[in-house]
Protein backbone atom coordinates (compact mmCIF):
# COMPACT_ATOMS: atom_id res chain seq x y z
CA UNK A 1 0.00 0.00 0.00
CA UNK A 2 1.23 3.01 0.82
CA UNK A 3 2.99 3.00 3.99
CA UNK A 4 5.06 5.28 3.01
CA UNK A 5 4.98 7.67 5.39
CA UNK A 6 6.87 6.68 8.50
CA UNK A 7 6.17 8.83 11.74
CA UNK A 8 9.29 9.31 14.06
CA UNK A 9 7.27 8.12 17.51
CA UNK A 10 9.18 6.88 20.25
CA UNK A 11 8.75 2.82 20.13
CA UNK A 12 6.96 0.86 22.75
CA UNK A 13 7.96 -2.18 23.58
CA UNK A 14 5.57 -5.04 24.03
CA UNK A 15 6.98 -7.94 25.99
CA UNK A 16 5.92 -11.28 24.62
CA UNK A 17 4.00 -13.78 26.52
CA UNK A 18 5.91 -17.39 26.82
CA UNK A 19 3.78 -19.78 25.66
CA UNK A 20 4.75 -23.61 26.74
CA UNK A 21 1.51 -25.15 25.15
CA UNK A 22 2.36 -26.77 21.51
CA UNK A 23 1.07 -24.70 18.69
CA UNK A 24 -2.84 -25.17 17.97
CA UNK A 25 -3.41 -26.82 14.54
CA UNK A 26 -3.30 -23.83 11.70
CA UNK A 27 -7.13 -23.12 10.57
CA UNK A 28 -7.49 -23.91 6.96
CA UNK A 29 -6.21 -21.18 4.49
CA UNK A 30 -4.76 -21.54 1.37
CA UNK A 31 -1.53 -19.13 0.52
CA UNK A 32 -0.44 -20.69 -2.75
CA UNK A 33 -4.13 -19.98 -3.78
CA UNK A 34 -3.59 -16.43 -2.68
CA UNK A 35 -0.37 -15.89 -4.39
CA UNK A 36 -2.48 -16.96 -7.67
CA UNK A 37 -4.97 -14.32 -7.07
CA UNK A 38 -1.83 -11.91 -6.92
CA UNK A 39 -0.82 -12.89 -10.36
CA UNK A 40 -4.30 -12.09 -11.67
CA UNK A 41 -4.35 -9.02 -10.19
CA UNK A 42 -0.96 -7.73 -11.83
CA UNK A 43 -2.98 -9.58 -15.09
CA UNK A 44 -4.89 -6.40 -15.45
CA UNK A 45 -1.73 -4.23 -15.42
CA UNK A 46 -1.46 -0.86 -12.89
CA UNK A 47 -4.99 -0.74 -10.72
CA UNK A 48 -4.91 3.35 -11.31
CA UNK A 49 -7.92 5.04 -10.61
CA UNK A 50 -9.17 6.34 -13.95
CA UNK A 51 -7.70 3.66 -16.00
CA UNK A 52 -8.88 0.81 -17.98
CA UNK A 53 -7.12 -1.56 -15.52
CA UNK A 54 -8.90 -0.10 -12.70
CA UNK A 55 -12.24 -0.69 -14.40
CA UNK A 56 -11.85 -3.96 -15.33
CA UNK A 57 -10.00 -4.92 -11.90
CA UNK A 58 -12.87 -3.44 -10.56
CA UNK A 59 -15.58 -5.35 -12.30
CA UNK A 60 -13.49 -9.04 -11.57
CA UNK A 61 -13.97 -8.26 -7.86
CA UNK A 62 -17.28 -7.93 -7.79
CA UNK A 63 -17.70 -10.68 -10.05
CA UNK A 64 -15.15 -12.43 -7.97
CA UNK A 65 -16.30 -11.73 -4.33
CA UNK A 66 -20.08 -12.28 -5.39
CA UNK A 67 -19.37 -16.13 -6.17
CA UNK A 68 -18.41 -16.17 -2.52
CA UNK A 69 -20.08 -14.25 -0.23
CA UNK A 70 -23.86 -13.73 0.78
CA UNK A 71 -23.79 -9.91 -0.06
CA UNK A 72 -21.40 -7.70 -2.20
CA UNK A 73 -22.35 -3.87 -1.60
CA UNK A 74 -20.57 -1.38 -4.44
CA UNK A 75 -19.86 2.03 -2.95
CA UNK A 76 -19.43 4.08 -6.15
CA UNK A 77 -18.64 8.14 -6.12
CA UNK A 78 -16.78 10.60 -8.22
CA UNK A 79 -13.30 11.93 -5.89
CA UNK A 80 -12.53 15.70 -7.38
CA UNK A 81 -8.23 15.87 -6.97
CA UNK A 82 -6.50 18.66 -5.18
CA UNK A 83 -5.38 19.34 -9.07
CA UNK A 84 -9.25 19.00 -10.22
CA UNK A 85 -9.25 15.82 -12.01
CA UNK A 86 -12.33 13.70 -11.54
CA UNK A 87 -11.50 10.09 -10.97
CA UNK A 88 -14.34 7.45 -10.54
CA UNK A 89 -13.73 5.42 -7.19
CA UNK A 90 -15.66 2.26 -5.76
CA UNK A 91 -15.35 0.16 -2.46
CA UNK A 92 -16.44 -3.31 -2.39
CA UNK A 93 -18.05 -4.65 0.58
CA UNK A 94 -18.33 -8.41 0.58
CA UNK A 95 -20.15 -9.92 3.43
CA UNK A 96 -20.54 -13.38 5.50
CA UNK A 97 -24.19 -13.03 7.76
CA UNK A 98 -24.35 -9.44 6.91
CA UNK A 99 -27.36 -9.50 9.56
CA UNK A 100 -25.49 -10.83 12.46
CA UNK A 101 -25.32 -8.48 14.84
CA UNK A 102 -21.53 -9.29 16.12
CA UNK A 103 -18.69 -8.71 13.07
CA UNK A 104 -15.26 -8.64 12.40
CA UNK A 105 -14.16 -6.25 9.53
CA UNK A 106 -10.92 -7.13 7.17
CA UNK A 107 -9.53 -4.17 5.22
CA UNK A 108 -7.50 -4.25 1.84
CA UNK A 109 -6.53 -1.42 -0.63
CA UNK A 110 -6.99 -2.81 -4.27
CA UNK A 111 -6.20 0.66 -6.15
CA UNK A 112 -2.21 1.12 -7.44
CA UNK A 113 -0.21 3.90 -6.81
CA UNK A 114 0.43 6.07 -10.24
CA UNK A 115 3.70 7.01 -10.02
CA UNK A 116 7.21 5.32 -8.51
CA UNK A 117 8.70 8.53 -6.49
CA UNK A 118 11.33 6.15 -4.83
CA UNK A 119 12.43 4.34 -7.99
CA UNK A 120 15.66 6.23 -10.42
CA UNK A 121 14.58 9.22 -11.96
CA UNK A 122 14.35 7.54 -14.89
CA UNK A 123 11.85 5.53 -13.70
CA UNK A 124 9.69 7.56 -11.66
CA UNK A 125 6.49 8.30 -13.82
CA UNK A 126 5.64 4.47 -13.97
CA UNK A 127 2.86 3.34 -12.41
CA UNK A 128 3.67 1.14 -9.17
CA UNK A 129 2.44 -2.84 -10.76
CA UNK A 130 1.35 -3.34 -7.04
CA UNK A 131 2.02 -7.20 -6.27
CA UNK A 132 2.60 -6.19 -2.46
CA UNK A 133 1.63 -2.98 -2.32
CA UNK A 134 -2.35 -3.55 -2.96
CA UNK A 135 -2.24 -7.14 -4.66
CA UNK A 136 -0.77 -9.24 -1.33
CA UNK A 137 -4.07 -7.77 0.61
CA UNK A 138 -6.31 -8.25 -1.88
CA UNK A 139 -5.42 -12.20 -2.32
CA UNK A 140 -5.27 -12.37 1.07
CA UNK A 141 -8.99 -11.32 1.48
CA UNK A 142 -9.86 -13.31 -1.50
CA UNK A 143 -8.56 -16.32 0.01
CA UNK A 144 -9.83 -15.70 3.62
CA UNK A 145 -13.19 -15.96 1.44
CA UNK A 146 -12.64 -19.40 0.35
CA UNK A 147 -12.01 -20.44 3.52
CA UNK A 148 -15.79 -18.76 4.89
CA UNK A 149 -17.69 -19.48 2.11
CA UNK A 150 -16.33 -24.09 2.79
CA UNK A 151 -17.22 -23.45 6.49
CA UNK A 152 -18.58 -20.26 7.23
CA UNK A 153 -18.01 -18.12 10.39
CA UNK A 154 -20.04 -17.78 13.95
CA UNK A 155 -20.30 -13.74 13.42
CA UNK A 156 -20.59 -11.80 10.50
CA UNK A 157 -17.39 -10.92 8.36
CA UNK A 158 -16.92 -7.79 6.36
CA UNK A 159 -14.19 -7.93 3.57
CA UNK A 160 -13.76 -4.40 2.37
CA UNK A 161 -11.37 -3.58 -0.25
CA UNK A 162 -10.94 0.07 -0.69
CA UNK A 163 -10.12 2.00 -3.62
CA UNK A 164 -7.94 5.07 -3.58
CA UNK A 165 -5.71 4.17 -0.75
CA UNK A 166 -2.41 4.94 -2.54
CA UNK A 167 -3.38 7.76 -5.42
CA UNK A 168 -1.31 10.85 -4.17
CA UNK A 169 0.74 12.61 -1.81
CA UNK A 170 1.30 11.66 1.77
CA UNK A 171 3.23 14.08 3.02
CA UNK A 172 0.37 16.87 1.92
CA UNK A 173 -2.53 14.04 3.11
CA UNK A 174 -4.03 15.01 -0.40
CA UNK A 175 -6.02 12.33 -2.37
CA UNK A 176 -4.96 9.59 -0.48
CA UNK A 177 -6.98 7.02 1.60
CA UNK A 178 -9.96 8.23 -0.36
CA UNK A 179 -11.92 5.08 -0.06
CA UNK A 180 -11.16 4.75 3.47
CA UNK A 181 -12.53 7.52 4.27
CA UNK A 182 -15.64 7.31 2.26
CA UNK A 183 -16.05 4.15 4.20
CA UNK A 184 -16.03 6.08 7.70
CA UNK A 185 -18.60 8.52 6.62
CA UNK A 186 -20.91 5.66 4.64
CA UNK A 187 -21.06 3.00 7.02
CA UNK A 188 -23.41 0.45 5.74
CA UNK A 189 -25.56 0.54 8.12
CA UNK A 190 -26.37 2.97 11.05
CA UNK A 191 -24.70 1.95 14.20
CA UNK A 192 -22.44 -0.04 12.18
CA UNK A 193 -19.43 -1.02 15.22
CA UNK A 194 -17.58 -4.38 14.69
CA UNK A 195 -15.88 -6.12 17.27
CA UNK A 196 -12.84 -5.48 15.64
CA UNK A 197 -11.11 -4.32 12.73
CA UNK A 198 -7.39 -5.04 10.61
CA UNK A 199 -6.38 -3.94 7.54
CA UNK A 200 -3.58 -6.01 5.54
CA UNK A 201 -1.40 -4.11 3.91
CA UNK A 202 2.12 -5.24 2.14
CA UNK A 203 1.26 -8.87 4.02
CA UNK A 204 3.40 -10.54 0.97
CA UNK A 205 7.02 -9.90 1.08
CA UNK A 206 8.91 -12.75 0.93
CA UNK A 207 11.16 -11.34 3.90
CA UNK A 208 8.47 -11.17 6.21
CA UNK A 209 8.61 -9.35 9.71
CA UNK A 210 5.67 -7.52 11.35
CA UNK A 211 6.08 -4.78 13.90
CA UNK A 212 3.13 -3.41 16.03
CA UNK A 213 1.95 0.11 14.49
CA UNK A 214 2.00 3.05 17.27
CA UNK A 215 -1.30 4.63 16.08
CA UNK A 216 -3.09 0.88 16.30
CA UNK A 217 -1.49 0.21 19.54
CA UNK A 218 -3.16 3.53 21.42
CA UNK A 219 -6.58 3.00 19.54
CA UNK A 220 -7.46 -0.14 19.63
CA UNK A 221 -4.70 -2.25 21.51
CA UNK A 222 -6.99 -5.01 22.05
CA UNK A 223 -6.84 -5.86 18.89
CA UNK A 224 -3.54 -5.60 18.47
CA UNK A 225 -3.08 -8.03 21.07
CA UNK A 226 -5.55 -10.69 19.75
CA UNK A 227 -3.49 -10.50 16.52
CA UNK A 228 -0.04 -11.02 17.81
CA UNK A 229 -1.71 -13.43 20.34
CA UNK A 230 -2.88 -15.58 17.66
CA UNK A 231 0.50 -15.35 15.68
CA UNK A 232 2.26 -16.48 18.99
CA UNK A 233 0.05 -19.51 19.59
CA UNK A 234 0.27 -20.68 15.92
CA UNK A 235 4.74 -20.31 16.23
CA UNK A 236 4.56 -17.15 14.28
CA UNK A 237 5.71 -15.02 16.91
CA UNK A 238 9.71 -14.72 15.16
CA UNK A 239 7.52 -12.77 12.51
CA UNK A 240 4.75 -11.20 14.00
CA UNK A 241 7.25 -8.95 16.62
CA UNK A 242 6.03 -7.44 19.78
CA UNK A 243 8.29 -4.30 19.07
CA UNK A 244 6.51 -1.00 17.74
CA UNK A 245 8.81 1.16 15.14
CA UNK A 246 6.42 3.86 15.49
CA UNK A 247 3.36 5.26 13.58
CA UNK A 248 2.00 3.89 9.90
CA UNK A 249 -0.68 6.54 8.22
CA UNK A 250 -2.78 3.49 6.69
CA UNK A 251 -6.73 3.13 6.38
CA UNK A 252 -6.89 2.36 9.03
CA UNK A 253 -6.32 5.69 10.75
CA UNK A 254 -9.63 7.57 8.91
CA UNK A 255 -11.45 4.59 10.49
CA UNK A 256 -10.21 4.94 14.31
CA UNK A 257 -11.78 8.41 13.39
CA UNK A 258 -15.39 7.64 12.97
CA UNK A 259 -14.62 5.49 16.03
CA UNK A 260 -14.01 1.90 14.60
CA UNK A 261 -11.20 -0.32 15.95
CA UNK A 262 -9.02 -1.08 13.30
CA UNK A 263 -6.05 -1.45 13.33
CA UNK A 264 -3.22 -2.12 10.35
CA UNK A 265 -0.91 -4.96 10.03
CA UNK A 266 2.01 -4.04 7.49
CA UNK A 267 5.77 -4.68 7.08
CA UNK A 268 6.60 -1.11 5.76
CA UNK A 269 10.36 -2.78 5.40
CA UNK A 270 9.80 -3.28 1.70
CA UNK A 271 12.95 -2.35 -0.50
CA UNK A 272 10.85 -2.46 -3.83
CA UNK A 273 8.37 -0.42 -2.28
CA UNK A 274 6.73 2.59 -4.77
CA UNK A 275 8.84 1.55 -7.54
CA UNK A 276 8.47 -0.40 -10.63
CA UNK A 277 10.01 -3.73 -8.94
CA UNK A 278 7.07 -4.87 -7.29
CA UNK A 279 6.57 -7.30 -8.72
CA UNK A 280 5.44 -11.06 -8.28
CA UNK A 281 8.64 -12.25 -8.01
CA UNK A 282 8.79 -10.30 -4.38
CA UNK A 283 5.85 -11.61 -2.91
CA UNK A 284 5.50 -15.10 -1.09
CA UNK A 285 2.93 -18.15 -0.79
CA UNK A 286 4.87 -18.78 2.39
CA UNK A 287 3.94 -15.08 3.59
CA UNK A 288 0.64 -15.65 2.62
CA UNK A 289 0.09 -18.35 4.52
CA UNK A 290 1.56 -17.21 7.76
CA UNK A 291 -0.54 -14.12 7.49
CA UNK A 292 -2.88 -16.14 6.23
CA UNK A 293 -3.13 -18.10 8.79
CA UNK A 294 -3.31 -15.70 11.69
CA UNK A 295 -6.34 -14.04 9.99
CA UNK A 296 -8.32 -17.25 10.03
CA UNK A 297 -7.24 -17.89 13.30
CA UNK A 298 -8.80 -14.83 14.88
CA UNK A 299 -12.10 -15.55 12.78
CA UNK A 300 -12.28 -18.97 13.99
CA UNK A 301 -11.34 -17.73 18.05
CA UNK A 302 -14.33 -15.67 18.40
Amino acid sequence: MSRHHKHVILPLVMLAVACDNPAPEPPSFDGARALEYVAEQLAFGPRVPGSEGHRQMGDWLVEQMGQRVDTVIEQTWVHVTAAGDSLPMRNVLARFLPDAPRRILYVAHWDTRPVSEKADAARRNIPVPGANDGGSGVALLMAIADELRKQPPGVGVDLLFTDGEDYGNFDRDEDVLIGARHFAQNLPESGYNPMLGVVWDMIGDANLRIYQEDYSLRAAPEVVDRVWRAARELGYGDIFVDYSQGGVTDDHVPMQQAGLRVISVIDLDYPPHHTPDDTLDKVSARSLQVTGEVAMAVIRGV
